[in-house]
């Protein structure tokens, strides 16, 4: 039992220990991905919003039509909504910053899930009991798909990026369309860099580019 105590550790301590690792590195990025994000939205989601001086204005020709009886009924108060690329970029970079924001605290309870793990493998000294719980617990991470999970949350991550650069796009269509073009190029190159990541170990097995789809995928 000693000796299948030690490697059992070792193996499972390594294994907790890259988990944390992977989620210090996820949170410090979503963290700061994140306040870049919500500096876009500071100045995006007001063009949701009516525009007030265009409001006031329209409101005042109405009542200066009106003192001066005028038969022709001229300019009306007419208020629209936001434009459609307004609405596009704010939906993108929402559910960006909600995806961002999810992957952190998924990130989270990892930690404290590995935290956990750990905790519970050193609580009996007895070598047969450690045996047992070693076992029991391993297993419990392959049946509810613990390295599934961890797996996933990366994909999370990028697609947040995904769509906050859709968003992008939508944001920069009405301001030139040079700079969309531009923009639309990266993002373009970036989906096919992602989906080629993807497939490459599929195609080739040996292949050190990979992606969290990949697995996936390649079960299906």
């Amino acid at each position: 039992w000693a000796v299948y105590i030690s490697e059992a550790e070792k193996y499972d301590k390594a294994l907790v220990e890259r988990w944390k690792s992977d989620m210090e590195g996820l949170l410090i990025f979503a963290g700061l991905f994140s306040a870049s994000l919500t500096a876009f939205l500071i100045e995006s989601y007001k063009s949701l919003s009516p525009d007030q001086g265009a409001i006031m204005i329209a409101l005042l020709e109405r009542i200066a039509q009106q003192q001066l009886n005028a038969s022709d009924p001229g300019i009306t108060a007419q208020f629209t909504g936001p434009s459609t690329s307004s609405l596009a970029c704010n939906t993108l970079w929402f559910l960006s910053l909600g995806l961002s924001l999810s992957c952190a605290l998924i990130a989270t309870l990892v930690q404290q899930w590995a935290r956990d793990f750990l905790q519970n493998t050193e609580m009996r000294p007895a070598p047969i009991v450690r045996a047992r719980i070693f076992s029991y617990l391993y297993f419990g991470l392959q049946r509810f798909g613990m390295h599934a999970m961890v797996e996933f949350i990366p994909f999370l991550l990028h697609l947040s990026l995904l769509l906050f650069f859709a968003g992008l796009v939508a944001f920069l269509l009405p301001i030139n369309i040079v700079v969309t073009a531009a923009a639309g190029v990266i993002l373009g190159l970036i989906s096919v860099t992602y989906f080629s990541f993807t497939i490459l170990p599929i195609i080739s097995a040996d292949s050190p580019y990979r992606t969290p789809l990949s697995s996936a995928v390649w079960a299906f």
